[in-house]
């Protein structure tokens, strides 16, 4: 029997290499419904190949636009992502969470309700709303998995262990910046910062790379998903991303996973759990074993580590503070707002408001709360930033 298939964000990275799976096992999958923002020549092309007969489009204006292209098509044509109510009536087997940013929130929570098992590539989703994901999951009895290639390792390397996780290393790249003299760093422009050297991937999570605020959010990420003291994890800078996650036991034993800087790994694993489904990948590279080159990160580079000092093992709205003034900070930096150092120096500025102060010991109770909280770090955000 085929497996029922939802891709939520079908147009982006993720998505689309969750596609890329599919087209090479057509016998196994059947696509209930893809979702774009904007995309419409990516969508129509993932219509005319997989035969989909539900898509989402966010985006208004291109809705309509499709609608009129597509309305002679046995193909049913959404705007809201609430509306997956009236395409899903029964459980499907596989949901793939892959709309970037915040936006990504309430369909996350939505295509827990239709999934027998969810996979979410949304660490912000993750970061700011845990604990009402988790209600969710355990409410409508979903099973979840993590896709993010550091937080899958760390699953993979942990489910059924019975011992007790000692300490956890995550890997970093080090983004383009890696080797560059601290002096040079007021000259960073947007195109350099986006120019990642090992992982394409787009603009706001490249300039996140960069400033290693990605590596602060999938710590933060991880403590969620896995409920350990944010004090047992690290940062290891990885220049060649081939080793994904150091898992040390309370026995002695210690985990490591690697595998070839590819997406597909863990999306394809995540799909094709309990299977004995191969996969082709590269040969093992024993240059890249021998010379693994792990190194502390330089947080005179890179400050906004330092952030993690300030979280604590409670979700609490201070994630969505940072989440949130992050998010616009980086968009005026590719805008040429403001400089590559201002990101730190704003986000620290704003997270330390009075305003912000009681996030720290608020636990989000429900979905109004944190977009309202969105709105307010954006508006606070672009008043101190942009004269």
């Amino acid at each position: 029997m085929k497996k029922k298939i939802a891709i939520l964000g079908s147009t982006g990275s993720i998505g689309k290499t969750t596609i890329n799976i599919i087209k090479k096992n057509p016998k196994d999958f059947e696509i209930v419904l893809l979702t774009t923002n904007k995309n419409l020549n990516e969508i129509y092309n993932q219509i005319r190949v997989l035969k989909v007969k539900n898509i989402i489009i966010s985006n208004f204006s291109c809705y309509l636009k499709a609608k009129d292209k597509l309305k002679n098509k046995k193909i049913k044509i959404f705007n809201k992502l609430s509306q997956i109510n009236n395409i899903v009536k029964n459980k499907i087997d596989y949901t793939i969470c892959a709309i970037s940013g915040l936006d990504g929130l309430q369909p996350t929570l939505d295509s827990i309700k239709f999934s027998k098992r969810i996979a979410i590539a949304n660490k912000e989703s993750i970061i700011c709303a845990w604990n009402l994901i988790k209600k969710h999951l355990k409410k409508y009895k979903t099973e979840f998995i993590p896709v993010d290639s550091e937080h899958f390792s760390i699953w993979s390397a942990t489910n059924n262990e019975a011992y007790k996780i000692n300490k956890i290393y995550i890997t970093a790249s080090g983004g383009p910046f890696l080797n560059l003299p601290l002096k040079k760093f007021n000259k960073i422009n947007p195109n350099s910062a986006v120019n990642h050297p090992r992982w394409k991937m787009g603009k706001k999570i490249s300039v996140d790379s960069a400033t290693m605020m990605n590596k602060v959010f999938e710590v933060i990420e991880a403590q969620r998903i896995f409920n350990l003291d944010i004090k047992k994890f690290e940062i290891l800078i990885h220049p060649k991303s081939y080793l994904h996650a150091i898992i040390k036991f309370d026995n002695g034993l210690i985990k490591m996973i690697l595998h070839d800087t590819d997406m597909k790994i863990p999306i394809f694993n995540s799909i094709y759990i309990g299977s004995n489904k191969g996969i082709k990948t590269n040969k093992i590279n024993i240059d890249n074993l021998n010379k693994l080159n792990l190194t502390l990160p330089s947080i005179k580079k890179f400050p906004s580590l330092k952030i993690l000092n300030k979280v604590t093992n409670k979700i609490s709205l201070y994630e969505t503070v940072l989440i949130s003034a992050n998010d616009e900070l980086v968009k005026f930096f590719l805008n040429g707002e403001i400089k590559f150092k201002d990101i730190n120096k704003y986000l620290n500025k704003i997270i330390n408001l009075k305003q912000f102060r009681y996030c720290k010991s608020q636990k989000p109770h429900d979905i109004k709360q944190i977009y309202d909280l969105i709105e307010e770090v954006r508006l606070k955000t672009k008043y101190l930033c942009i004269k």
